[in-house]
């Protein structure tokens, strides 16, 4: 198996766990933070449904712009830009290969080139600053009141512990 073959296998192997969290969100409970220094929910799950989008992009144009967008108002919106994201970058990567993952990308925040490496590189970085996310994301869960579904194995709220 090719490197990037191997990165689609672990980004597909992902994507259930990452919906199963997005989608486990109490919806009127967006703007919880465990701390006034710590992201709120929403914007942590509307980071993921960008990041998502920002590979893509990286494909595509071999540059991502991040743009601070505003959050959309509801969980469901969220979880509709996460769905679209993910198809979007589903298709993109059906056609990854070694040439493409060796080309120079860009991450550009504030008119300025931030972070600057092969593609193959940026897409494992995007993949576990996600996981990440998601994992700070899955302990907000439960203070907010919600049950915490299983990441990579059953959780006390999936097993009724």
């Amino acid at each position: 198996m090719s490197i990037p073959q191997f990165f689609v296998t672990r980004w597909e192997q992902e994507q259930a766990a990452f919906g199963k969290v997005l989608r486990a969100l109490p919806g009127d409970k967006l703007d919880y933070q465990p701390h006034e220094r710590s992201a709120k929910a929403g914007d942590l799950a509307w980071q993921l449904a960008i990041e998502q989008r920002g590979m893509s992009e990286l494909i595509e144009k071999s540059e991502q712009v991040w743009d601070n967008q505003a959050r959309p108002a509801t969980i469901d919106e969220i979880v509709a830009a996460w769905d679209a994201a993910t198809t979007d970058l589903r298709i993109r990567l059906q056609d990854l290969d070694d040439a493409t993952c060796a080309g120079s990308c860009k991450f550009i925040m504030g008119g300025e080139a931030v972070w600057s490496d092969p593609l193959g590189n940026m897409l494992w970085g995007y993949l576990f600053d996600m996981v990440h996310h998601r994992g700070q994301l899955s302990t907000y869960i439960r203070p907010m009141g919600g049950k915490v579904p299983s990441i990579y194995g059953p959780s006390a709220d999936d097993n009724g512990s």
